[in-house]
This record gives structure tokens, sequence and C-alpha cells, in this order.
């Protein structure tokens, strides 16, 4: 048995790592055999443990085990699993109405959130948003509005991003294994442009954007481009940090080429790097911007926002879908953004970043398999190569990974390699928290190198 008193409870879950099984314990693995012989085996898992309760940076698995969150879901329970405000928001519109269609019989929750989206944006010009299901769903109507905005056709997308798992965003996506493997062909007119990769091509972002502006200009021509879309800090990529001026050289050139520019902070946004949106970090003002993931807290909502003028170009009935801005997901979308407010999660992703760097860069130089330690606010990544090398060490990382679970810190692997773990916790996590499971990925990665 492991456990360590952290702090007080949150939802009447202590907020500490106790482990009373192994990981995974005798009904995760009965469970998991259930899953094997009724869940499609395309469906991957990163650890089979089934979660019964979860709240603040804790998770519960059926065996009793409570597992350090250092995932959020992929980025989703920033205010915390099953945060009050969601939860009680959520059960008010449960008992008005569960679904009109906002096509149909439209609703003030969606209107109340594309309001606060439109507040909370970069740019102080005159907005639209429209509300959608999920990431890919956002882009895939990202680029349509371009498209229709521009009449161009072509869309720029580049080296190590991810943009989802639809036809049109598995083109968009550069890592082949798993998201494109066997089912292509993908749509046309979807181009890879060079990312700016410091710890990788030792370019300033000036140079980095030179680079890909002048294959750009070769290779399709500015005038034929309706869209550039990118992620400000890369997510599945490996939380790849594009060098300072990479980002605003792209946005000039867009707007001297009527070239729409958009945002995919997908898991970018919602307070996760210490900034409402990472775009803000360089005073970068997009076209339009994507969200999804932290918006409401759990529940399925993703959303486009963007000039009036660009959001408008549609034609009426363009947009939409049957459950596109749920009633349910609008109402905790609005408890979860009024907890970021309230409770200044940005500034809590900032104090995240401060006590997680220095650790990582310390476990870096003890071991010399970490080459990079990276990120923004609470989205922090390690990226681990084969010692005295830039060679990627993905069975290291996975080893590493793996370690962490049965010691209960729950952590994701990323990057185009699978070399890079990646660290999302919950903004509302306790310091003391924090501070137990970098000791246990600390531990994990002395005993896997030594």
């Amino acid at each position: 048995m492991t456990a360590t008193n952290i702090s007080t409870p949150v939802n009447g879950i202590a907020q500490e790592r106790n482990l009373v099984t192994a990981v995974p314990g005798p009904k995760s693995l009965a469970m998991q055999a259930r899953r094997t012989s009724a869940v499609s085996g395309g469906v991957g898992v990163a650890l089979p443990i089934y979660i019964e309760r979860a709240a603040g940076g804790i998770v519960v698995d059926i065996d009793g085990n409570s597992l350090i969150d250092m995932g959020s879901g992929i980025a989703v329970t920033g205010v915390g699993n099953a945060a009050e405000e969601v939860v009680t928001r959520v059960q008010e519109q449960v008992a008005r109405f569960t679904h009109t269609c906002f096509t149909v019989t439209p609703y003030e929750g969606y209107v109340e959130v594309c309001e606060a989206l439109n507040r909370l944006t970069p740019g102080d010009f005159e907005k639209r948003s429209a509300l959608f299901n999920s990431g890919a769903e956002a882009v895939e109507n990202a680029v349509k509005i371009a498209r229709s905005y521009t009449k161009r056709q072509m869309v720029v997308v580049f080296e190590h991003g991810y943009h989802g798992r639809t036809n049109l965003t598995m083109g968009m996506t550069a890592k082949n294994i798993p998201y494109k493997e066997g089912f292509g062909p993908f749509a046309p007119e979807i181009y890879r442009m060079p990312m700016s990769y410091p710890s990788h091509d030792g370019l300033t972002g000036a140079e980095a954007a030179a680079h890909a502006i002048s294959k750009i200009n070769k290779e399709l021509g500015a005038h034929n481009i309706a869209a550039i879309v990118i992620e400000p800090i890369q997510g599945e990529g490996g939380f790849v940090v594009p060098a300072a001026g990479f980002l605003p050289e792209l946005v000039k050139f867009s707007k001297d080429n009527g070239i729409v520019f958009v945002a995919d902070e997908v898991q970018t946004g919602f307070c996760r790097t210490g900034q409402w949106f990472a775009s803000e970090h360089e005073g970068v003002v997009p076209d339009m911007i994507i969200t999804a993931k932290g918006i409401a807290g759990g529940l399925p909502l993703s959303a486009v926002t963007g000039r009036a003028e660009i959001m408008d170009s549609v034609a009426a009935g363009g947009l939409g879908g049957t459950y596109a801005g749920s009633p349910i997901a609008c109402a905790a979308a609005l408890g979860s953004i009024a907890v970021m407010e309230r409770e200044d999660l940005n500034a809590k992703a900032r104090r995240i970043e401060e006590i997680m760097k220095p650790r990582l860069q310390k476990i870096a130089d003890d071991t010399g398999v970490i080459c990079d330690v990276r990120g923004r606010g609470a989205m922090i990544a390690v990226e681990i190569v084969k010692k005295g090398s830039m060679e990627p060490d993905a069975d290291m990382t996975n080893k590493v990974a793996k370690a962490c679970h049965t010691n209960g810190v729950l952590v994701l692997t990323a990057g185009t390699y699978g070399n890079v773990l990646r660290f999302l916790p919950p903004m509302v996590m306790s310091e003391q928290l924090l501070e137990d499971a970098l000791t246990i990925i600390e531990q994990q990665f002395k005993e896997a190198t030594a």
C-alpha cells in the first residue's frame, strides 16, 4: 500500500495518492476483459484502469486506487473533474431541457457561450462564434469558413501538427501511426510546411518563418491559399513551442496576402498555458481561433470564433449540426469559464510552470536522457533521447510512463517519434500534490536510467 497525505478533500475525494492494489487492479483487469469482448480493438487505451470517481487532481479507479492526474483527460478538465459549478449548472439545465437543436429552436445558453468567446479571445474587433461538438469538427468548420470567405481552396499546416481524426483533419495531421495508417485517401489541397522546432533546427523564429514562407511562395503561391492553420504550441506533436517571432511573421504574411490565419487552440486554450489562449504570449491575434477540450469541464463542446466579416461569409444553414452547441454542454462551459475567471486559473497555470520546470530540468541534468524541457503554464513536456545523442528514445519514454502509472501518477506520451512525456495537470491541483507527482516522476527516471 502506497499513500501520501496531501490536502483537504475535494468533492469528498481525498487529494492524495493512495494505492491499495497493483495498477491495474483485479477489478480493472476483469473490466478490461469485458472491454476486449465488447469494444473495437481500434480504440486504444493508455492505462487500463477503470475510473469510478474523480475530483481536483485525483482519479479513483474501481479497485479503490487513487492516482494523481497529470493528464486532465488530455487538457479537458483544467477546472478539476466534476467541478462543483459545472455540475450544478449541468444539473439545472438537464432538469429544464436536454435538447432542441439550436438550428431548430435556439436557446440562451448557446448565445451566452458565444458572447463569452467573443469577449475572451484575442482581438478588439467585432467577432462571431459558432459551436460544434469536437475539436476535429471545429477544425473542419474553420476550413469551410475560410474557403467560403476567400474563395480559395489550399490550406497550409505544419510538420508535427495534430488537428483531428476525421478525413479532412487526418490529412491535416502529420503523424501517420496511429492516426492515418490505412485510412486514406485523404482530402486534397492540404500542404505541410516546416515548423519552428528550436531544439532541433537551431533557427530563430524569423529564420524558421522565412524558410516556411519561401516554400509556400515557391510551391503553392500565396494567392491560392485560403488558410494557414497552426497550433501556437503543438499538442500531440510533442508540445513544440515555436521560436519567438515565428508566429508573428506568419500572421504578417497572412495579412499581406489575404490568407485567413487560424490558431488551433483546442489543446492550448482556456488558461492552459497561463494565458486565456496561447496566441497571447506573443501578441498574436488570429483571424479565427478554434477551441474545444478545456472549454466545458469535460462535456463535448467546441467552437470557432473569428472576425465578423469572415464568420458571416457563410450562407445561413451552412454551419451547424444536430448536437452542435448542446444546451447541457453550454451550461458546463459557462460554469467552467466562471471558475477560470473567479479563481484566476491563468495565475495558477503559471505557478504550475514555476514548480515543474526547475524540477524537470534537474531530472534532465541528472539523467542525461532529456534533451529539452519545454512548454508553458500547465502544459509542460520533456523530450527523451538516448544519452549523448539527439536520437529519439520511445522505449525509454514508454518505460518511464508505465512506471509512473504503476506508482500512481497518470502521465501521457506524445511526439511524432513517441519520445515525449507530456504533463497537463488540472490548474486547480494543489502544489503539494503536484510536488508528490514530480517526486514519483523523478524516481522513475532515476530507476529507468540507473
